[in-house]
């Protein structure tokens, strides 16, 4: 899941080397935290959060496939 949310990830920033997707499982949660560089997270969010919604909505139905939660995360630091 972590490769297939850097690879989307990466399409949509101009700055690829900036990328940084954290792991971290809390109870049979998989959450994964997106760190972009500060011009990109605009991007990443999307007008009104529908490309962050669209990148949950994939991770929602990946996890019902493989049978795990997964929780997306867009770090704003």
């Amino acid at each position: 899941m972590q490769e297939l949310v850097t690879y989307i990830v990466e399409q949509l920033v101009d700055d690829k080397s900036a990328v940084n997707i954290v792991s971290e499982e809390v109870d049979g949660v998989e959450t994964l935290t997106i760190h972009v560089a500060e011009g990109d997270i605009g991007k990443v969010i999307g007008k009104q959060g529908k490309i962050a919604m669209a990148i949950r909505t994939l991770a929602k139905a990946v996890g019902a496939r493989v049978g795990k939660r997964f929780n997306i995360e867009i770090a704003d630091d």
